[in-house]
């Protein structure tokens, strides 16, 4: 298939780059860049340059493809809000291209969608409309074009890692950094699924190869890792002290990431492998925060 992949040169999409193209796949990556089209260009891909401030150039995109995966998205978190907006707006036009056949849309989301808030593990089955993670704006253009038709699939993302970046985690290394403690809230049971790079990468290839419309994949290994272990590894690589705060005082000293601090993100992955076959192999979170280079920045 010819596929269209936003964020080709990012965190997860240049590990799916390689996926795609080893499957026999020929890829458009979308690149903002000069440096970032010579890449894909070398990887063996065709560079499209975009943003995500453009929605209408990557309806074009999207239109010329059999197959839309869409893994961009703005990763300032202390304009989170804004930027899942924004995710909207792409999906949107994405979805409009696709609008009138069967092309599959794969889009992104985050697996506290699918928590049913009753302590349980996240599940692909739900989608919970109330969950106070933003990210649900994602999901909510998505399933408006499902109901217009358009084949949506989307894969809900953890704490995705590998000794380089670890999703939330990595701002919270570099706020631990700045404060000179590693942080969390209360006891610390609060738990964040999690999952290696190149094992979502494989995941999102099996959902281009055998995911079916409307259906919600979670890219989870680990169903869920304590705050406060991850702020002890941290802690204990950045060389200072762990530490439980109150609920106040994590407002101050976590500001825009104290919402995520406090939030229990636990979710399963069982009916994604049943379906897919998909079985992650990689390291494990706390491994990975482990073998860091915490002195390399």
């Amino acid at each position: 298939m010819r596929v269209f992949l936003t964020g080709a040169t990012g965190f997860i999409g240049s590990h799916i780059l390689p996926e795609l193209l080893a499957a026999g796949h020929q890829v458009i990556g979308m690149t903002r860049s000069d440096a970032g089209a010579q890449s894909l260009k070398a990887a063996g891909a065709e560079a499209f340059f975009g943003t995500l401030e453009d929605p209408q150039s990557l309806h074009d995109a999207a239109s010329r493809a059999d197959a839309v995966i869409h893994t961009a998205f703005d990763h300032n978190f202390a304009r989170f809000v804004e930027n899942c907006e924004k995710d909207g707006r792409v999906i949107e036009a994405l979805g409009e291209a696709l609008r009138n056949s069967d092309r599959p849309l794969i889009i992104t989301s985050a697996v506290g969608i699918g928590d049913a808030g009753q302590g349980q593990p996240a599940t692909e089955d739900i989608f919970n409309a109330n969950h106070p993670n933003p990210r649900i704006i994602s999901e909510a253009t998505g399933n408006r074009l499902l109901e217009a038709g358009v084949n949506v699939q989307a894969v809900r993302l953890p704490q995705v890692h590998n000794t380089v970046k670890q999703g939330l985690i990595s701002p919270f290394v570099e706020m631990t950094r700045e404060k000179g403690r590693s942080a969390w809230v209360g006891e610390g049971t609060n738990c964040w699924s999690a999952a290696h790079v190149l094992d979502v990468a494989k995941l999102y290839a099996l959902v281009l190869e055998k995911g079916q419309k409307g259906a919600r994949y979670h890219a989870v290994d680990e169903e869920g890792v304590p705050a406060r272990d991850i702020a002890e590894v941290v802690g204990a690589g950045l060389g200072v002290p762990a530490v439980s705060l109150s609920p106040e005082e994590a407002q101050q000293h976590f500001g825009w990431l104290a919402r995520f601090m406090v939030m229990d993100l636990r979710a399963s992955s069982t009916w994604t492998r049943q379906q897919l076959g998909w079985q992650p192999t990689g390291p494990r979170l706390l491994d990975d925060l482990r073998a860091m280079d915490y002195h390399s920045s």
